[in-house]
């Protein structure tokens, strides 16, 4: 009988990927609990994650010319109905505020006092009072193109939430921009989806599939709404970002209108797109295994730590010195890079970067110090990448270390994702390939297949979607699959 390897994460993806999913936060300390269900405390080594996408994605927001601002988190009700077909689609969602004090219940207790004249919703999203700033501020075809961007939270009462993929409440980012033509906004709805699929690629080593939803898919009041959906370990997938033409839709409802240079008034055409800490949770799906979270370094707050193996007490000042140097170095070379000298057994460290997704371990004791080498462990790889090499070579090789895992792991996904997506050409061979639990991925089918009813209900019955219409395959294919 083979003697299976013990893992630091139970239950495995195998035997149960949402509970393994579950335990991986847990163990990595990205997040927990809070009091309010549906919302989650996103821990210092979560949020870390967090900072270097908005670091990595708001630099490239900014090279398109968008400017950051800030809008109120309240959003008078009157706004929200002012796009009934908009809301439609949030409205089950929605948290509204409808008082504005606190006073005793003469109990000992309190209870809401000062009904509001109107309420206000708590955004769910923020296209209609970013219109009504709009409308102030575009005038003439000379304020046009308007592109702006807030980094926020937002609030959507989720009955089922888990964490990093459906929570009540959750940060993001949201661009808005107008324009003077249908063709600039499409053009940029297209051009911003290629800026988070850099981000997605090049940061977080996520592949996906760029194409547009369909129209039930849409979102509410949108022409267009394109998308990069990534598949899971699972074989599900999740949509890690959206992009979405709204044509006239907010303009017209928020009255966002400019003069032309005939000085005739027109309406604008306008754009959102939006990318959420969900995509914390596509990392997590994607990269990790049984032992943990596997970081892709770019995505990493750690890219390199130095362990310090301290056998003899007498020894430590001095191996801490020569590990801290050896930070310093790297640092140097622009790797991030920390000595943990905490408390604890060599071996018990280990395995908390392990469980934590730290990219590369470095380990040096007395033998190393005196020899001027070190002993470096890849976390993609594991433990048979470990190997001993002089402390000058790994320093200058290290970056060049960082990009291959990074290509390597995105390579692993792009891999997993292209093998699992399977051509289906009849809905007996859809029903049958959904139906096996052994099958985990992707169909794709040709796209007039969604508007037959036999199709329609193999995916009701099988919770499938319509995940997009991939641009590849120029609109005559659409990829169907289960969903987060």
């Amino acid at each position: 009988m083979t003697k299976q390897n013990k893992t630091a994460i139970t239950p495995t993806r195998d035997e149960d990927f949402p509970e393994w999913f579950q335990q991986v936060v847990k163990a990595a300390d990205l997040a927990e609990s809070s009091a309010v269900r549906g919302c989650y405390v996103i821990k210092p080594n979560g949020y870390s994650i967090w900072e270097i996408i908005q670091k990595e994605l708001d630099a490239r927001i900014k090279r398109e010319a968008v400017r950051n601002a800030y809008f109120p988190l309240l959003i008078p009700l009157g706004y929200i109905a002012k796009e009934a077909e908009h809301i439609d689609g949030f409205a089950k969602e929605c948290a509204v505020v409808t008082h504005h004090r606190l006073e005793s219940d003469g109990k000992g207790g309190l209870q809401p006092a000062g009904e509001l004249t109107e309420p206000f919703v708590i955004r769910p999203t923020s296209e209609t009072i970013i219109g009504e700033s709009m409308a102030k501020w575009v005038n003439s075809y000379r304020d046009l193109p308007l592109k702006l961007n807030q980094w926020a939270n937002v609030m959507r009462w989720e009955m089922r939430p888990r964490v990093f993929l459906r929570t009540a409440e959750f940060l993001w980012q949201e661009g808005h921009n107008a324009f003077a033509t249908a063709e600039e906004a499409n053009a940029d709805a297209l051009k911003m989806l290629d800026v988070y699929e850099e981000v997605l690629r090049d940061v977080l080593a996520i592949p996906g599939i760029k194409g547009e939803k369909t129209a039930d898919e849409r979102f509410p009041g949108a022409v267009a709404t394109y998308t990069y959906e990534a598949m899971m370990q699972d074989g599900k997938a999740l949509q890690s970002c959206t992009s979405h033409d709204l044509g006239q839709t907010f303009s017209k409802g928020f009255d966002i209108k400019y003069q032309d240079k005939d000085g005739g008034e027109k309406h604008a055409w306008t754009t959102s797109w939006g990318l959420s800490t969900r995509t914390i949770g596509a990392l997590i799906m994607v990269h990790s295994d049984d032992d943990g979270l596997k970081l892709p370094p770019r995505a990493a707050e750690t890219q390199v730590v130095v362990i310090p193996f301290i056998k003899d007490e007498a020894d430590r000042q001095k191996l801490e010195e020569y590990c801290d140097s050896v930070v310093v170095q790297l640092e140097a070379q622009g790797v991030r890079a920390v000595l943990d000298a905490s408390d604890g057994r060599a071996g018990d460290k280990i395995w908390t970067h392990i469980k934590r997704g730290t990219p590369v371990r470095v380990e040096i004791g007395m033998r190393e110090m005196e020899e001027g080498s070190l002993t470096f462990t890849r976390r993609d790889i594991g433990r048979d990448s470990k190997q001993t090499v002089p402390v000058d070579n790994f320093v200058d090789n290290c970056v060049d270390i960082l990009d291959e895992m990074h290509n390597y792991m995105y390579e692993q996904a792009k891999n997993l994702l292209d093998q699992s997506i399977v051509d289906i050409s009849s809905f007996d061979e859809l029903e049958k390939y959904f139906n096996d639990p052994r099958n985990k991925g992707f169909a794709r089918m040709d796209v007039s297949c969604l508007g037959d009813t036999a199709c329609q209900q193999i995916m009701k019955n099988y919770a499938l979607t319509p995940r997009c219409i991939p641009f590849v395959d120029k609109g005559k294919k659409v990829i169907i699959g289960k969903s987060y």
